[in-house]
């Protein structure tokens, strides 16, 4: 396998994400989809996208979802909607489920999520693999998920610049930096594949601190990535900075650069193409194949629930039935040269050889 992670410095990102001629950007992109071959060999691992829960006890400044967003439906799904879900994902063949919903630690939630966790686990025979996206919780409450049968989670840090953190979150003990960094190391410790990823274009960030956010992933050894552009939600404190941010094909191109230096420097990470790159081009995501992801996520949350899972403006696909979206995405892939897994749970190389030698 290439091993080229250790040869770039923090300039050398900087650089990487700072290029501007198309030539070298296609470049960039080419050499990241090379990597990701040689490690994957074209194979993209599929994740039916389940948001169980839009209801939040946090107040972040960009997101839709906020607690104190009160123009949206709020909704817990029943777990016999969730079941639906998950047996749509098993019997579709998808290998791998991602539930998703607001942050919330309280006893009723945590209850809820250790009984949709058993359930998927039943009636797959413990076949479909599990991540969760579920925010901070105590490290008890990882250990109890991970005993139920969820092996990887996904928390993504935002920002590592902890001066930016503090303005994208509230100034409040529930938004707390060092608390999110504590959560992060308690999943690797308990043996979680940890996943985490940073929003890309965010008012105020530079590129240096963007370099900083891949030397974070590759220094904290995650396991998997999800990133993706800012998009601004109509009704967060921070959309009143619109007028500030980067021009969103300039958050495109970027992210598009992040996915590719991340690819270069950690060659056997898993690298998801998330669904903000195809709210600003329907081909986003497969773009992002060609730039080094190796992940899809497609959505198959039921359609009535959908509409209010809206954490940006413009979210795609939320009218649209799970069974059309994933014929959709699968064809998508094939087209674009790739080759859709199924009934793998598609976990990272990197997992692996860092258990090997820690």
């Amino acid at each position: 396998m290439t091993n080229t992670g250790e040869i770039f410095s923090r300039e050398r990102l900087i650089e990487m994400l700072s290029l501007h001629e198309p030539k070298a950007i296609e470049s960039l992109y080419g050499l990241a989809k090379s990597i990701a071959y040689e490690t994957f060999l074209g194979d993209v691992y599929m994740r039916g996208l389940i948001e169980v829960s839009n209801i939040c006890a946090k107040n972040c400044n960009y997101c839709g979802i906020r607690a104190d967003n009160g123009n949206i439906q709020r909704y817990l799904m029943p777990i016999e909607k969730v079941e639906e879900a998950a047996q749509f994902a098993f019997d579709n063949n998808l290998g791998s489920v991602v539930i998703q919903s607001g942050e919330r630690n309280d006893k009723a939630f945590t209850d809820y999520l250790d009984d949709v966790i058993k359930m998927v686990m039943r009636i797959s025979d413990g076949k479909l693999a599990i991540t969760l996206s579920c925010g901070e919780q105590t490290e008890e409450t990882y250990r109890r998920w991970f005993e139920s049968g969820a092996k990887r989670y996904l928390l993504r840090i935002e920002t590592t610049n902890i001066a930016l953190y503090k303005t994208i979150h509230p100034n409040n003990n529930k938004h707390n930096f060092s608390h999110r960094l504590e959560a992060l190391t308690a999943l690797k410790d308990i043996g979680y594949i940890t996943g985490t990823g940073v929003m890309i274009g965010l008012p105020g960030q530079t590129i240096a601190d963007l370099a900083d956010d891949l030397l974070f992933f590759r220094d904290l050894e995650v396991d998997m990535v999800g990133m993706g552009p800012y998009l601004v939600h109509a009704e967060t404190p921070m959309a009143a900075d619109e007028a500030k941010l980067l021009p969103i094909e300039k958050r495109f191109e970027l992210s598009m650069k992040m996915i590719s230096a991340l690819r270069i420097l950690m060659p056997d990470i898993n690298i998801a193409a998330s669904t903000a790159l195809q709210a600003i081009k329907p081909e986003g995501r497969m773009l992002a194949l060609h730039s080094g992801a190796n992940v899809m996520m497609p959505n198959i949350t039921p359609v009535e629930f959908t509409e209010n899972y809206f954490l940006y403006d413009g979210k795609p696909g939320t009218t649209v039935e799970p069974a059309e979206k994933l014929e959709g995405i699968i064809s998508d892939i094939r087209k674009a040269g790739f080759n859709p897994c199924f009934n793998v749970s598609g976990n990272p190389p990197h997992f692996y050889r860092t258990q090997q030698t820690a």
